[in-house]
């Protein structure tokens, strides 16, 4: 686990980048408050539990007795950040919905929140070919896998927990373009950066 620090560096980053997940904080937290937010936020943060569980397991033991998959992954997830930050670098920014509902049930924010998680393509991936990297196979594998993952999903709610507040105090900025437009080069050019870092680690 001596990578676990480049791994909470990397799970930020990725929690924090926009996407599906974020805007839905967002949106929620302008519409409802931090309170009302806070459904949505379980839900994701539960989704990723279980995308790991399915995603990240069974690769896990190929990596563990192939080198050959072992980098071919590496290097696919170190792709996959270059390629998501120069996506969001590019992106233009997300418009974000200013006007005010009635307050949202946890349940239904609940299962939105799960349902966007378990058919969100970043997640999936991120757990496929980056979180079995950091994990040692050969000594209390499942230990290790539940330490990130539990890490992992603290991060979003973490996150997303900032998100909703920012979202409360800055809520006209993060709706114009200048605001969205600094989001987007903030997660991309993390991600790039990162995205080299993963390329350069060994196992």
């Amino acid at each position: 686990m001596d990578a676990y620090l480049l791994f909470l560096i990397i799970a930020v980053a990725t929690v924090m980048s926009p996407g599906p997940g974020v805007l839905l904080t967002l949106t929620n937290a302008i519409r409802f408050g931090v309170r009302g937010a806070i459904g949505g936020m379980l839900g994701l943060a539960v989704g990723a539990f279980i995308v790991a569980g399915v995603s990240a397991n069974g690769l896990g033991l190929l990596l563990a007795t192939s080198a050959v998959a072992f980098t071919a992954i590496k290097f696919i997830g170190a792709a996959y950040l270059i390629y998501l930050g120069i996506k969001l670098w590019r992106s233009p920014a997300t418009p974000i919905e200013l006007s005010r509902r009635n307050r949202s049930s946890l349940f239904r924010q609940f299962i939105e929140g799960l349902s966007l998680q378990l058919t969100n393509p970043k997640v999936v991936f991120f757990f496929l070919s980056i979180l079995p990297q950091f994990v040692d196979y050969r000594a209390g594998h499942f230990q290790q896998f539940a330490l990130l993952v539990v890490t992992y999903s603290c991060v979003l709610m973490i996150v997303h927990l900032l998100y909703a507040c920012l979202a409360r105090t800055t809520r006209r900025w993060l709706a114009s373009d200048k605001g969205g437009r600094l989001v987007n080069r903030l997660g991309g050019g993390t991600f790039i950066c990162f995205g080299l870092g993963l390329a350069a680690t060994s196992r």
